[in-house]
């Protein structure tokens, strides 16, 4: 599925169920919350699970959470994005135009100082 398939799919999805009508702050704190899920699989990657009342998981399983954690972050990014008629391709364009241009003038000089 490319990208823009999948933003209109989430469209359709979260407008059916009617989380598409939450209040932007609301959404906004989903997203801290994936955010910090995210985090905590990441832990569990790296470092393991360090409480008792958690198991440690397989590398695999413990992939498969992050998987898809990053997706729960991702779902909350594209229901920001739909809510102000924001394309993903014109969200990867502007953030690889902003990189592009902040980054150009060190990559200038570093090529120049070797």
């Amino acid at each position: 599925m490319d990208v823009t398939s999948f933003q209109e799919w989430m469209r359709d999805y979260y407008e059916s169920r009617g989380w598409s009508e939450l209040d932007i702050f609301i959404r906004i704190g989903f997203l801290a919350e994936e955010t910090g899920e995210v985090a905590r699989a990441i832990r569990a990657l790296e470092i393991g699970r360090d409480r008792p009342d958690e198991p440690p998981g397989t590398y695999e399983h413990n992939k498969q959470e992050l998987t898809e954690e990053l997706g729960d972050v991702l779902g909350n990014l594209i229901v920001i994005a739909n809510k102000y008629d924001i394309p993903l391709e014109d969200i990867f364009q502007s953030h690889k135009n902003k990189l592009s241009a902040r980054y150009a003038t060190v990559q200038r000089k570093e090529a120049s100082s070797r």
